[in-house]
């Protein structure tokens, strides 16, 4: 009998009964809470902030998210570079779920791809023939060979329909196919993108190394449907098994999203590179610690050759409601500063009303301020939202500057 589970970020669920399997599979997604609840085998179900579906044998969860599933996709896509604020967006078709959303969203991109036809390139190949094509790789003959003439190790380049731009909208076809997608034109759709690329190799990306498109004037019109297909295998649920069960799905995580979306629309407002204004996966070895034990890793940071200027965080929490700022989120932008031997530091949170705050630490004179960043509202008040932020990192990195003139 097919089940299906209907979470919803940050809320939590009534009692849900779970087999051990289930449960223990359940465990692997990051911070989801399992409590146990009355009766045998129940359980209280609370999301944080990883959203998007996952099949666990003949159980169906889906996690939703608190913004509209349209605003989640485009923050995801904006964060990844793909997309540029200024032009006609992706018109994602809203959903009561991420996947359902998903599923026809890509399918209309395929369709729009393929009306010219499917993409073809010139892959370079290096293969063992028996006759000679293309150029002969005689260093390589004689490594491998020696004095056999045949096979012929030789690379040559060859026109065909089985380039990345196609296996990246095949994977990322096969992988929403698994799902359970209750909108029939939508299973049939994904079946037709499918059978369009019958040619094009079924790869596996891992999340991690989904590679990067270049787009120019000859592909331009494969973009959407490669942002989409490249957000989705992003964020690829696990494959292997986890508690006996196979667990294909979509995860995302928001804290990743929010982190990503607010580094490079920072970057853009300030004019910045990304080599001076940094994400954490590009900051150089800070730690806090003299002898190098305590590693820490800023949000995003601005550096001028190996000095840095500014140092923030982002956290994707709703503040609107705490009485006060988490100490602990306070203590690690402390650690930052103090580091990086900074004045002060920006923590940004998401979907708070909370009005800023500024904090003055004892005995350093170091200022923590505290800001919000709304994301419910309309994309072009959320984007003029980020001038006031790139104002507030300008005044700290001016001051940062005067600071280690004077000192």
């Amino acid at each position: 009998m097919m089940r299906t589970l209907d979470l919803q970020e940050h809320t939590r669920s009534g009692p849900v009964r779970l087999s051990s399997p289930e449960r223990d599979a359940l465990r692997a997604i990051p911070s989801l809470t399992i409590e146990p609840a009355p009766g045998e085998d129940s359980w209280y179900l609370t999301p944080g902030a990883t959203i998007g579906a996952l099949e666990l044998g003949d159980l169906s969860v889906s996690i939703r998210p608190k913004l509209e599933i349209s605003r989640v996709l485009f923050l995801g896509s904006y964060a990844m570079g793909e997309i540029d604020p200024r032009e006609e967006r992706f018109a994602f078709e809203e959903a009561d779920t991420l996947v359902e959303t998903l599923a026809p969203a890509l399918v209309s991109a395929a369709r729009r791809a393929f009306a010219r036809g499917l993409l073809h390139g010139y892959p370079i190949e290096e293969e063992a023939l028996h006759t000679v094509r293309g150029r002969i790789l005689v260093a390589e003959q004689l490594r491998r060979r020696f004095d056999r003439p045949l096979p012929m190790e030789v690379r040559y380049d060859e026109f065909t329909e089985d380039i990345p731009a196609n296996q990246l909208v095949k994977a990322a076809a096969v992988l929403l196919g698994q799902m359970r997608i209750r909108h029939a034109p939508s299973r049939a759709g994904l079946r037709w993108v499918g059978a369009m690329l019958d040619n094009v190799s079924r790869v596996s990306f891992p999340p991690k190394e989904v590679p990067v498109v270049q787009f120019d004037r000859l592909n331009e019109h494969y973009r959407e449907a490669v942002t989409l297909s490249r957000l989705i295998l992003q964020h690829t649920a696990f494959e292997t098994d986890r508690g006996g069960l196979r667990a294909p799905g979509f995860l995302m995580d928001m804290n990743k999203v929010f982190q990503g979306f607010v580094t490079r629309a920072l970057r853009e407002e300030l004019g910045a590179s990304e080599l001076t204004f940094r994400s954490d996966d590009r900051t150089p070895r800070v730690t806090l610690d003299e002898d190098g034990h305590i590693r820490l890793k800023p949000d995003f940071s601005w550096w001028e050759g190996r000095t840095c200027t500014f140092v923030g965080d982002a956290k994707y929490k709703n503040i609107s409601g705490e009485r006060e700022i988490p100490n602990a989120d306070l203590y690690q932008l402390l650690a930052y500063t103090t580091a990086l031997d900074l004045p002060g530091g920006l923590l940004i949170y998401a979907q708070g009303e909370a009005a800023p705050a500024e904090y003055l630490v004892r005995h350093s004179g170091k200022r923590l301020e505290v800001v919000s960043l709304d994301l419910s509202g309309e994309i072009e008040d959320v984007l003029a939202s980020i001038g006031g932020l790139a104002r507030r990192v300008r005044r700290l990195r001016d001051k940062a500057r005067r600071v280690a003139r004077a000192a």
